[in-house]
């Protein structure tokens, strides 16, 4: 399991894309496993080194991570605060009625979706242990935490990703639409396999101690740099040997902007607040 301690750097280094005309200067020729290493390397360098802190139990963030779904880090984190305040333990949350947990979700979006999921993923877990906790996972395996989760009704590979590599520090690879973007415009994997398939691939390519912090980084650049439309392939660090910069004859946007620091959040939750206590907003 990996170290319960955080570190991130404070200033992430500037880092300007490589200015060989992509029509003559083709990405250096190499397999993507050592592409994938070469990623890491550059990511820590434009946005700092990290080391995985847990972001609470994981429970809480099976829970943080469905109210994260299809709304803004602001919105979820408020919907889990309300959550947490407006009962006591997670055994009241399941003993709640699915309408009664919806409204006190409300702010975090889909909230009349997200309670009956919320409920259900509780009352299985309370059916197939007679408690509400999840904190038996960090004494199995990998393969069999990944195998539990993902029997869940509503909860596949990301979810089931985000809740082992915040949690628990495991070697999981979550895969949301930036870290997929970002990946197959590198030319790390193809885009037809679709994001499903992206986690076991990814996870081939990224050695277990950097799969963390590629994945947050990855999320940041995506945000920040790689954006959906107007890539801002003129300030990208992994310009040099990326994919889609140079077939696209170094396509995108120009862009000063300047840089944030790696991502402090679960879904926008610091770390350490997916059990429901308060604390500073540590890195992670």
């Amino acid at each position: 399991m990996a170290q319960n301690g955080a570190t991130a750097a404070e200033k992430p280094r500037r880092r300007k894309a490589a200015t060989a005309n992509p029509a003559t200067a083709a990405p250096t020729q190499q397999g993507p496993s050592l592409k994938a290493a070469w990623v890491c390397e550059k990511l820590d360098e434009e946005y700092g080194q990290l080391t995985w802190r847990s972001h609470g139990e994981p429970l809480g963030a099976l829970v943080m991570t469905i109210l994260s779904q299809h709304t803004s880090d602001k919105n979820s984190e408020r919907a889990f605060d309300s959550l947490r305040r407006a009962y006591k333990d997670w055994d009241a949350v399941r003993e709640a009625g699915a309408p009664e947990i919806a409204d006190t979700i409300r702010s975090g979006g889909l909230a009349d979706a997200k309670a009956p999921r919320i409920k259900r993923v509780l009352e299985e877990i309370h059916g197939r242990t007679g408690a509400t906790n999840l904190d038996f996972l960090a004494d199995m395996p990998t393969d069999e935490a990944r195998a539990y989760l993902n029997g869940f009704h509503g909860v596949g590979p990301k979810t089931t990703a985000c809740v082992l590599m915040f949690s628990l520090g495991r070697p999981v690879l979550p895969v949301d639409t930036h870290v997929f973007r970002v990946s197959h415009r590198l030319g790390l994997i193809a885009k037809r396999i679709g994001e499903a398939k992206a986690h076991d691939a990814l996870e081939k390519l990224v050695p277990p101690e950097r799969v963390y912090a590629f994945h947050v980084h990855m999320i940041r650049h995506g945000r920040r740099v790689c954006t959906a439309q107007r890539p801002r392939c003129g300030v990208c660090a992994l310009a040099e040997r990326c994919d889609y910069y140079h077939a696209t004859g170094g396509g995108g946007e120009a862009d000063d902007a300047p840089r944030e620091t790696a991502a402090t959040t679960l879904h926008g939750l610091p770390s350490g607040r997916a059990d429901g206590h308060s604390g500073g907003a540590d890195s992670v």
